[in-house]
């Protein structure tokens, strides 16, 4: 086996990747403001993956899970200390910067699908990021935010194997598929993808599930509703562009973005 330290940038590795220090600095000031300040929060990202499967990513940012309602407390904490707060899609990002360093605030998938709410932040685990004694987002959450990264330039089904193999299939699968809801066949699309890596642990994903995931997806093979509606949108906008814009076809990530900034906008009357 090769010494994972020889391994090539870019290459998943257990390597440690090194942090510039003042980076790491930023990094650590942000989780410590927000423990002080006591907002609710999760590490993702590279963070996130590294506790759940051993693997080391070159990061440029710090990726933190929560909810939209409290994205504005924990952005007027950060202008405070001299950040500087963008929202770039009201749906999901918030990015913060200072002496070039960026943060990213996230409080769901671009897409609209999955949402954080309250759950993902209490179901997250204890923690040390970078000396921070902290939370990172559990292995079920980390799995679905990961689900409709599908695009050309990104693709994050391998990161869902890892996690797989990584927890060796020690998730809440019936959790998992109620939160999928209607979308279960990505799950399934990716859970084929790990079994095809790894097809000598199969049984990481308990027999219950494929037995299950198979049965709805026979059932909607052999009997497909016509009526169902295009949802290539909800994988990627620019792939499934022609099938929008020329074709004439459904754009539902339109619809779920919609729903989501009208849920937004709400919880901003509200407060």
């Amino acid at each position: 086996m090769r010494d994972p330290q020889s391994a090539e940038p870019g290459e998943t590795s257990s390597r440690p990747v090194i942090i510039p220090e003042e980076q790491r600095h930023l990094f650590r000031e942000v989780l410590r403001l927000f423990e002080d300040d006591h907002i609710p929060f999760a590490v993702a990202g590279a963070f996130a993956l590294h506790a759940h499967t051993g693997i080391s990513r070159d990061t440029k940012d710090l990726d933190i899970f929560l909810t939209s309602e409290n994205t504005g407390p924990a952005m007027r904490s950060l202008e405070r200390r001299g950040f500087t707060c963008e929202v770039c899609d009201p749906v999901w990002l918030f990015k913060v910067r200072r002496d070039g360093f960026f943060v990213d605030l996230i409080t769901g998938m671009s897409n609209a699908v999955f949402v954080v709410d309250d759950s993902w932040i209490e179901r997250a685990r204890p923690a040390d990021v970078l000396g921070v004694r902290t939370r990172v987002l559990g292995a079920d959450e980390l799995l679905l935010s990961k689900l409709f990264v599908t695009r050309r330039e990104r693709f994050d089904g391998a990161d869902i194997a890892h996690i797989v193999y990584g927890t060796r299939g020690q998730l809440h699968w019936q959790y998992l598929l109620s939160a999928v809801g209607e979308h279960w066949e990505v799950l399934f699309w990716a859970l084929v993808l790990f079994r095809y890596c790894y097809p000598a642990q199969t049984h990481f994903v308990p027999l219950k599930v494929w037995c299950e995931l198979i049965g709805r997806y026979q059932q909607a093979v052999t009997n497909p509703e016509p009526d169902t509606r295009f949802r290539g949108s909800l994988i990627d906008e620019k792939m499934f562009a022609i099938d929008v814009n020329e074709w004439e076809l459904d754009n539902l990530v339109d619809e779920f973005r919609q729903r989501r900034l009208q849920t937004v906008h709400e919880q901003k009357k509200s407060a």
